[in-house]
């Protein structure tokens, strides 16, 4: 059913979309709904700066600076706020046919990302079909721990009772990172010891067959 529905999806797509867009189209043409705090002025400004060479910051609707930091044909990456960021790639579905993964990250305190997925005429799209498995907190854990050491992480996590995880677009690979963020809001001694008993690389997964899928 899932292959289904993902052909029906390139069909009609088809015929709304005559050309691949780039990323600085679609970023430009974003409904406002989306964009809340950049305008359309805002959008076109930075894709502007970015084409002459300049920094692209602009003064968004709120009256703060927000800036692309990253921008080519398939990926963008802009600071939005002090503490909120932005990510998008277009990954390919069928022929010249793409989706957009739109990840959103906010530090509050601790970063935590909400991924999203769209048609390039920005119509939103069911996350699971392309991203069917989240990682869960045990994931980011060593697994070859002895006894003893199980039994004081068992512990430790009992004071990170809340899940926080960023999830992180490559900016040259169709791939997308998460990195487990709750020690971040755990107080120095007992994130030093948390952070022991993690694994010492990002979860990774990679783009194939439309949909991604966990590296390792």
């Amino acid at each position: 059913m899932k292959h289904i529905l993902i052909t029906l999806f390139c069909c009609s797509l088809s015929f709304t979309t005559l050309h691949a867009q780039t990323m600085k189209e679609l970023f430009v043409s974003m409904p406002d709904t989306l964009s809340l705090i950049l305008t359309p002025v805002n959008r076109a400004d930075c894709v502007d700066f970015l084409a002459s060479g300049m920094r692209a910051q602009v003064t968004n609707r709120f009256n703060n600076p927000s800036e692309v930091t990253n921008l080519t044909d398939n990926y963008l990456r802009a600071q939005i706020t002090e503490s909120s960021v932005w990510e998008m790639r277009t990954l390919p579905v069928k022929d010249s046919v793409s989706v957009i993964c739109f990840v959103k990250t906010v530090k509050a305190p601790v970063e935590d990302s909400h991924i999203l997925f769209y048609t390039q005429d920005w119509q939103p799209l069911p996350t699971s079909d392309f991203l069917s498995a989240l990682p869960t907190a045990d994931d980011f854990f060593r697994t070859d721990l002895n006894e003893s050491q199980t039994d004081s992480l068992n512990e430790l996590r009992e004071q990170a009772y809340i899940t926080f995880i960023k999830a992180s677009l490559s900016p040259t690979e169709d791939t997308l990172s998460f990195t487990y963020t709750t020690p971040e809001y755990m107080n120095r001694e007992e994130r030093d010891k948390i952070n022991a008993y993690l694994r010492k690389t990002p979860i990774t997964y990679i783009w194939k067959d439309k949909h991604f899928i966990r590296k390792d």
